[in-house]
């Protein structure tokens, strides 16, 4: 079906832009650097920014197969082409033992390889029946990216919550993801199950 749109980049770029809100940016991945750091692999590989963009289109549309560590049950998605909505249960970020329904709407920047994901309190589902976030949280935006080299291809991620004022408590949250020197598990989890390749974190002798 149709959906309604945004003007992704627009949104996200107010909000981020806007002073009340609390933003956060990763600092971006070296994907290689880190396989060859931290894992031992099956097969070699020279991950590629083609295959990194390729993981985040699947993954715009599947987060319940590529982050099933923060997604519960199935998630859905609904519009053509490369701008779509989602809908998935999700940890919030505060309280991870507790989930919500987030909705998000969604464009795929191919030429750019950039997803953005700019939240929404409700949205009419596939059916047309008007479907409501969960309020346990802010409603959030994200954007996912790829940049770097072909053979150097570098993830980059940052995320705006639509507070009142900024909360460092969501900052404390991203900074303990920053600070995990693995690969996050969407890498992991496209390269055994795409690449069908094995990897193995190296854990380091204490």
């Amino acid at each position: 079906m149709e959906v309604d749109t945004v003007d992704h980049k627009k949104t996200f770029r107010a909000a981020w832009e806007d002073s009340a809100n609390t933003t956060y940016e990763l600092p971006p991945l070296d994907v290689n650097q880190v396989l060859a750091d931290r894992y031992e692999l099956a097969s070699p590989l020279v991950f590629t920014r083609t295959m990194l963009w390729d993981m985040e289109v699947r993954k715009s549309r599947h987060p319940d197969i590529y982050i099933p560590y923060v997604v519960s049950g199935a998630a859905q998605s609904w519009g053509e082409g490369d701008i779509f909505v989602r809908s998935s249960t999700q940890r919030l970020w505060l309280q991870p033992e507790t989930y919500g329904l987030v909705l998000e709407q969604t464009h795929l920047d191919h030429a750019n390889q950039i997803v953005t994901f700019i939240g929404a309190a409700e949205v009419p589902g596939p059916d047309g029946e008007l479907l409501h976030a969960g309020t346990g949280q802010p409603i959030f935006h994200v954007e996912h990216g790829v940049s770097g080299t072909e053979e150097r291809p570098l993830n980059t991620w940052r995320i705006v919550s639509l507070t009142e004022t900024p909360d460092p408590r969501f900052v404390e949250v991203f900074d303990r993801i920053a600070a995990n020197p693995d690969l996050p598990g969407f890498l992991e989890i496209y390269i055994r199950d795409v690449l069908k390749i094995e990897l193995t974190p190296r854990r380091e002798v204490e």
